[in-house]
């Protein structure tokens, strides 16, 4: 059965009530008919919390069920409701991480032209890969310095959902694969930081800009021609 993933509409759901759907106790897993929690993903790590009386320790998404791995106590049935409570601290640090690699990633964009090739991230840390060949003099101040400018900006961020032809087709979506999401995904959801950057994304975010914080350039990397590593680390 589908999981309906309620955090791709409202990141800042943090209880919800669901059925149970489907139980693996041998795996210390179960599937709900819908979720706040956030499934390991797009770079971004699962949620944490609890599901009744269960600590949730992991969350996969397996074809259209999301699974969520929980610690020892008592096991519900098929068909049980359960209270489900994100660990907020970790879920809105992962949102204030993802949003401040989206504005790097549309600041060297619109400052160098040069698009992403990869990412991870942690609460509150993180890395992105892209295309430079070598970095420019004097790239991890500047880039700083061009990130938090905007982040002080304080656009507000939207989510929305187009067709999947729209969406193949506009322009703005430049920095991200489209062609990568299955062509069985008829709808795609986009992460606009209005008037500054607009991608398709799954991941959860901050409601505007200046709720990241502050972003500091802890180090750059050569991964290999063509290919720099910038680490940040996200301060209030």
């Amino acid at each position: 059965m589908a999981t309906d993933l309620l955090y791709l509409r409202d990141a800042e759901l943090a209880t919800f009530e669901a059925t149970v759907t489907a139980v693996d106790p041998d795996r210390r897993r179960l599937a709900l008919d819908r979720t706040a929690f956030y499934p390991t993903g797009g770079g971004q790590p699962h949620d944490t919390g609890r599901l009744g009386g269960l600590g949730v320790v992991g969350v996969a998404k397996e074809g259209d069920e999301v699974w969520h791995l929980v610690g020892e106590g008592p096991w519900p049935e098929v068909g049980a409701v359960v209270a489900g409570t994100l660990d907020w601290d970790r879920r809105h640090a992962l949102m204030r991480t993802h949003t401040a690699l989206h504005v790097l990633c549309g600041v060297i964009w619109n400052e160098w032209g040069v698009p992403v090739t990869g990412g991870n991230m942690e609460p509150l840390s993180a890395r992105m890969d892209f295309a430079f060949d070598p970095l420019p003099d004097g790239f991890g101040a500047r880039v700083e310095e061009l990130v938090n400018a905007e982040l002080e900006t304080d656009r507000r961020i939207e989510v929305s959902f187009l067709p999947r032809g729209v969406a193949v087709e506009d322009q703005d979506l430049i920095r991200t694969k489209v062609s990568l999401i299955p062509e069985s995904v008829a709808e795609i959801r986009v992460v606009d930081i209005v008037g500054f950057d607009k991608q398709a994304d799954g991941g959860t975010h901050v409601r505007s800009t200046a709720q990241v914080g502050r972003v500091r350039v802890v180090k750059t990397e050569s991964k290999g021609k063509g290919n720099k590593r910038i680490r940040i680390e996200v301060t209030d």
